[in-house]
This record gives C-alpha cells, structure tokens and sequence, in this order.
C-alpha cells in the first residue's frame, strides 16, 4: 500500500512538473473552465438575487388575506364589510389602536426607469395606518412618512434606485393626480422596497374604488396562530378568503421568474461545459502524448497502471480547480451585490434586486468544475494506462 501511494505521489509530482512546458494548452484548459463557472454563477445569481428579494426575514408571523381563487394581489377583491371581519378575527396580534391589519390597494403605474428612461410599471400600494407596525421592520432612510389623508407618498429604496423623479421633494403624476415624494423607506420583504406607498384612503378615489380593497396584511399574535386566524376566516359563511403566510406568498410569486433563470443558466453553462469538456480532453491527450515514453518508462520501471491513472486525473483535476476557483472569484467580484430591475411576470410590476453570489452557489459551480477535470482526465489516463510498453518505448 505505501509503495503504491508512493508511485502515485512520484508520477503526479512529475506530471505536473511538466505543466511549465504545456502551459498554452493547460492554460486554454483552465480559462474554458473558468468560464463555465463565472457563467454559471453570473446567471444562478440573478435568481439568487431575485429570490432574496421575494423573501421575508425575521419571524414567520405576518398573513396575507386574498379572494378565493386569487393567485396574486391583483386579482383579489375584498369589500370594507369583508375586511372589518377580517380584522376582528382571532390570533391576529393588537396593540391600544386595535388590530395589527392593514387593508390595502394594489396598482400598477408607469414611471421612467433610470437606467434608460423608458416606462416601467411599478406598484403604487395604498396602505393603512398599521401597516408599517403589520411589516415590523420598516425604516425611513431619508425624509419622512406619508400623512394620512394627504396626496403624499413614500418611496422603497429599491423603486428609488431604479425609477427616476422619487427623491423627498420631487413629485409624480399619475393621470389627473399627483404625490408629492416625501420619504425613502427600506426594509419589509425585498419586495416591498420596489413599491410605492401611500395611503389607502387617498388612493381608493382616484382609481374609483372608494370601497374597495386588494388584500389585508395582519400580523400574528404569534407565528403559531396562523391556524386560528386561517381557520377562523375560511370557516366564517361571510367571508370567501384565502390565508397563506407572506413568505409562502412572496415564494410563490417569484417561483416563475426563478425557475426561468435557473433553467437557461444551467442550459447555458452547459453547453459551455460540453467546449470546456473537449478542451480539456484534448489538453489531458496532448499531455500524455508527449509524455509516452516516459509513462512506459515508468511501467517498464514496475509503475502500476493505478498510479499512473490517478496521477492523469489529479492533474486534470487540478487544472479545473484552478480555473474553477478563478472563474467564481472573478463572478464575485463582478456580479455581488450588482444592483438590478426586472419584471415580476406574475404580478407585472418590476422589482429592484441585487445579485446575489452564495457560498452554495461558488461550492456548486465549483463542483461543476471538477466533474469537468475528472471526465476530461478519465479518457487520457485509461490511455495512458494501457500503452504498450515496448511500443511506448520505441517513440520518438
């Protein structure tokens, strides 16, 4: 056993003291990887990224109330009666105001987007007075909150990076009216930094729905009430609602766009794979046919045929490691925390992002990788293995 890891130790180590006299073929081997990884990695992390924003952090505590049958904000419809039920249900948390609930108002409007100034929907969400306690963790990072009551909005810091003219004292028009911007806000789910926020009561008559709602927010007393408070509403003959969690729901409305992203990035990085595959195939040849007498040097010496396949393979290995680790360094450094926009397909509204590189997201590539040096290694090192010995030696 030691003498057969020692074979291995000495025929890798020479193997890849030969590297310097192959280096255009092993660097060309090592860039087709690192390609494949940054590619990879560049496009799982928009999904990443998009993911993050659809999420919640932070307790599991706050339900989202739709129409039956609604599959988002936008085809739901709730009366004031409806929603006054809903606020009186049990499991929902209250403080000396009354109940942690907020109806709301979803619309969408259009407004320049500041990367290249054409219009793009984004949602404008006509909210109540609790609903900044409902969320728990919104924080006004410039300017203020709007005032009830008046044509006042305030801006996510998301929906402010991406559209143009929502600084604290610009104002936006829509149709016959207008907002004055007061105050960037962060914090929510992800999703809600891409909105625009005002108050309910002034948004209903300007769309003409003065008693009508889209959907309520309510936190829960706690995370484990949400059974009571689903229970309480789909039981009640009055009301014809659905309850889901709003980090089931913000999931659910970015599975489309997600599952979209990651099946063309794995498509593409694989057909960047299969080049990356032969070249690294031909490199792995190339490095055994120049080496051949001295392989059969070696076996002729009492080198087994395991060694000398094993020493192939960590060779390849190592080459797409390298390139491995270099193409996710470079996809760090240029995609993390790359500030973006695109559209939420199931609600049409866009939403602010970042890109976002995970440590799973470089482990899987770089996994990819691997499996890239050890397939291209396996052929050459069989190869390599059952060369003739005397006819090996007679090359020149």
């Amino acid at each position: 056993m030691i003498n057969w890891l020692s074979q291995i130790v000495s025929v890798t180590l020479f193997n890849l003291g030969t590297i310097p006299q192959r280096r255009g073929a092993a660097l060309a081997a090592a860039v087709g990887i690192a390609g494949v990884v940054a590619v990879l990695v560049g496009v799982l992390s928009i999904a990443e990224g998009f993911r993050a924003a659809m999420s919640v952090s932070g307790p599991d505590d706050v339900a989202i109330v739709l129409r039956t049958g609604a599959d988002n904000e936008m085809t739901s419809g709730l009366s004031r009666e409806e929603t006054r039920l809903i606020f009186d249900a049990p499991g929902i948390a209250r403080s000396s105001d009354g109940s942690l609930a907020s109806a709301e108002l979803f619309v969408m409007i259009n407004l320049p987007k500041r990367s290249t100034g054409t219009d793009a929907n984004v949602a404008l969400r006509g909210v109540g007075a609790a609903a900044m306690a409902v969320r728990g963790d919104i924080e006004m990072v410039a300017g203020r909150a709007f005032e009830p009551g008046r044509n006042e909005v305030m801006v996510g810091a998301g929906a402010a990076r991406a559209f143009a003219g929502l600084e604290p004292g610009q104002t936006i028009r829509v149709g016959q009216n207008q907002w004055d911007v007061v105050g960037i806000f962060t914090g929510g789910s992800g999703a809600e930094e891409s909105e625009i926020w005002t108050d309910a009561a002034v948004l209903q008559p300007a769309y003409h729905r003065e008693d009508a709602f889209q959907s309520v927010y309510a936190r829960l007393a706690t995370p484990d009430a949400f059974t009571q408070f689903k229970d309480a509403l789909t039981t009640n003959p009055q009301l014809k609602v659905k309850v889901i969690r709003q980090s089931d729901y913000l999931a659910e409305q970015s599975t489309m766009l997600t599952s979209f992203i990651e099946t063309i990035g794995v498509a593409i990085a694989g057909l960047m794979a299969l080049g990356a595959l032969f070249g690294a195939l031909n490199t792995m040849y190339s490095a055994v046919a120049a080496r051949t007498r001295e392989i059969a040097t070696l076996r002729a010496l009492g080198f087994g045929s395991g060694p000398i396949i094993l020493s192939v393979m960590f060779e390849s290995l190592l080459l797409a490691l390298v390139g491995g680790v270099a193409g996710g360094a470079t996809a760090y450094i240029a995609f993390d925390g790359f500030q973006a926009a695109t559209i939420n397909w199931q609600t049409f509204s866009q939403i602010a992002f970042a890109f976002e590189v995970t440590p799973g997201l470089l482990s899987t590539a770089i996994a990819w990788a691997a499996v890239i040096g050890l397939l291209g290694g396996l052929f050459p090192a069989l190869r390599a293995a059952r060369l003739p010995v005397a006819a090996a030696l007679r090359e020149t």
